[in-house]
């Protein structure tokens, strides 16, 4: 019982599972905790920091399996003390599927007709969860401002910078404003999706960490998973699976040059927003191994401003932040992913 704190073993034990064999699961960049009840097959989940994401955790569990979708059902929770026992989907992710050499472009395809699926579903966006409108947008920009650049230009103003990085991105992002397309996971990534090989159809795709869900562009969740911040993806496998998702997109969603740009411009948002993330948990919170992934990113950012048409924030780049991508990615060296890949 010593890795639980004295509420989560009395919530145990209210519940009838003080004599419960306990496995802890490795942490993650947030403030969650889980720990396996093997023989139940169960999962103890515990945050107390973050109030408003636990309660829609909840609520969006329900909603998602209400759409067909596997999200791990909830048996119990305390919303006061932070602490529900949850459904175990297993060790399955994606991530361990693929080392094990599981199909890559199965296990996409699978991905890609999940997210089609929820894109289509009319009833996707009847939750209350925030929506992903420009200020949001422009909110998780700063986190660049605030981090990434003055890790790479000591001397920068960092007031000057952000107020004008916020201005020629308001202006970039217009073509994703106002658009409460579909219910968007942001997390929809390799460590968060389980491969549950027992049921069918897309309800195979299992999904973890939905918490922090709103409701925005569809292009989004497809840039999450085909620009994945923690591995490279085999050559070809990002444009067969965007066409894939093209090809069975909703109409309303335009041509495919629309969805594309979109898609590019969005890419190029949450690139920005993960670079910031990294060195703020390096800074922050001492984590270095984020740094790891940071060549990737910068990579990704770089491409995505270009097949965006971007060159305005582009050239901002090069003139405030000189060498920026390089500089970033040096910060990189050395450092080698040991404790598992981050949840961005």
């Amino acid at each position: 019982m010593a890795m639980l704190t004295p509420t989560a073993a009395r919530f145990l034990a209210c519940h009838g599972y003080a004599q419960a064999c306990l496995e802890p699961l490795a942490g993650d960049a947030s403030s969650r905790r889980y720990v396996r009840l093997p023989e139940a097959g169960l999962l103890l989940m515990e945050d107390r920091d973050d109030p408003v994401g636990f309660a829609a955790y909840l609520r969006l569990s329900d909603h998602l399996r209400s759409l067909g979708f596997s999200a791990p059902v909830v048996h119990v929770a305390e919303s006061a003390d932070g602490l529900a026992l949850v459904e175990d989907f297993g060790d399955q992710t994606y991530t361990a599927s693929l080392a094990a050499g599981t199909d890559e472009d199965t296990l996409y395809s699978l991905a890609i007709d999940t997210l089609l699926q929820l894109h289509h579903h009319p009833s996707a966006t009847l939750v209350a969860q925030p929506v992903y409108d420009m200020t949001m947008l422009l909110d998780e920009l700063d986190i660049f401002s605030e981090w990434y650049a003055p890790a790479v230009a000591v001397d920068i103003d960092r007031l000057a910078f952000a107020q004008e990085f916020r201005m020629l991105w308001a202006s970039a992002l217009a073509p994703a404003e106002g658009r409460v397309d579909t219910l968007v996971l942001r997390d929809f990534h390799v460590d968060n999706l389980m491969l549950l090989s027992q049921r069918k159809g897309v309800a195979r795709c299992g999904l973890l960490d939905f918490q922090d869900a709103a409701l925005g562009p569809c292009e989004y969740d497809v840039v999450s998973l085909l620009q994945d911040a923690r591995r490279d993806l085999a050559p070809g496998l990002e444009n067969r699976m965007l066409e894939r998702y093209i090809s069975g997109a909703p109409e309303w969603l335009g041509d495919a040059e629309e969805i594309r740009q979109r898609y590019a411009l969005l890419g190029a948002q949450r690139h920005a927003r993960i670079a910031g993330i990294f060195l703020r948990l390096n800074q922050q919170e001492g984590k270095s191994r984020y740094l790891t992934y940071l060549p990737r990113v910068l990579g990704q950012l770089e491409a995505s401003l270009a097949k965006a048409g971007l060159t305005d924030i582009t050239d901002f780049l090069n003139q405030t932040l000189p060498s920026w991508q390089a500089i970033g990615a040096a910060l990189g060296d050395g450092y080698h992913d040991t404790q598992g890949a981050p949840h961005v």
